[in-house]
């Protein structure tokens, strides 16, 4: 598998030079570092993961999207079918936060500001999140929220080979009724959402309908929202992302690496298609709906 440990590496751009972050070490690997686990016998021939038995590891994804177009859950369920880690570098942030290690204070500012996090703390938290995966020996990864800036996928790109990134798509109306709508399980961390989203078809666009991530009724009573999750934070958030993901979905588009998906609802009418478009088979879901 790749070989990640934390160091200094100077990255050179066309725009910046001598540029100096904290992150990523990419040592070539040797052919012991390629015996990683076998992929899931129902992927089918000529799928996107599949083919990633060929290279000898597994698959090594990127999600995009706005903030709380879902990327998270998706990228889980993706994670548990393909047998990789999914690496959301939202919960590294919120890990770091409730640590209080030295980065705490500093980083509250800036989520409740609604704020991008700067590329060498984002970078920091994954280098350490990585090296940590290799010592238990994990192969592959999907990371969800990373990168976020060209800078972020021009680091990424000199360190590790990303085979695909899938950018997730959903109309900004509701977008912020989703992220508005976040709760949070304050005894077992489970992620709930209360929105109803029912929205009418207009001329353009068909109608739209996601029910509720209701919690069971054991955490019913434990629900808290996330601090930046207010009206004014998420919008500012959207603006903030809107300008600078951009650039980063340009990045892959032209190394013929960028699945852009329409979101057509929740979950149960958005899974089956997003798997349709990876060409993966997902048989257990398809006895759970059978049941």
């Amino acid at each position: 598998m790749t070989v990640w440990s934390r160091a200094v590496v100077r990255w050179r751009c066309s725009r910046v030079t001598n540029l100096t972050y904290r992150g990523f070490c990419y040592n070539k690997p040797s052919k012991t570092d390629l015996q990683v686990p076998p992929l899931p016998a129902n992927l089918p021939a000529g799928s996107p993961a599949s083919s990633f038995k060929d290279k000898g590891r597994n698959v090594q994804w990127v999600f995009l999207g706005c903030p709380g177009v879902g990327k998270g859950t998706y990228a889980a369920r993706l994670s548990k079918l393909l047998g990789v880690p999914h690496i959301a570098t939202g919960d590294l942030v919120r890990h770091e936060l409730s640590s209080h290690g030295p980065l705490a204070s500093q980083l509250v500012d800036i989520v409740n500001q609604g704020k991008l996090i700067s590329d060498e703390i984002i970078i920091d938290l994954l280098s350490k999140r990585l090296e940590a995966g290799e010592a238990k020996g994990e192969a592959g990864f999907i990371l969800d929220g990373f990168p976020r800036t060209i800078h972020q996928a021009e680091i990424l790109e000199g360190v590790t080979d990303i085979d695909l990134v899938i950018n997730l798509k959903l109309r900004e109306d509701a977008l912020i009724a989703k992220c508005l709508g976040r709760r949070i399980c304050s005894e077992c961390g489970g992620n709930y959402n209360v929105a109803c989203i029912d929205i009418k078809a207009d001329d353009d666009k068909t109608r739209m309908y996601m029910p509720p991530l209701l919690p069971p009724p054991h955490c019913e009573n434990k629900l808290i929202t996330r601090s930046d999750d207010t009206e004014d934070v998420v919008k500012e958030r959207l603006r903030i992302y809107h300008e600078t993901s951009r650039p980063v979905e340009d990045f892959y588009r032209r190394r013929g690496k960028l699945l852009e998906f329409d979101l057509p609802g929740g979950i149960p009418e958005s899974w089956p298609k997003l798997l349709q478009a990876l060409n993966i088979y997902d048989d257990e879901d398809k006895k759970s709906a059978a049941a």
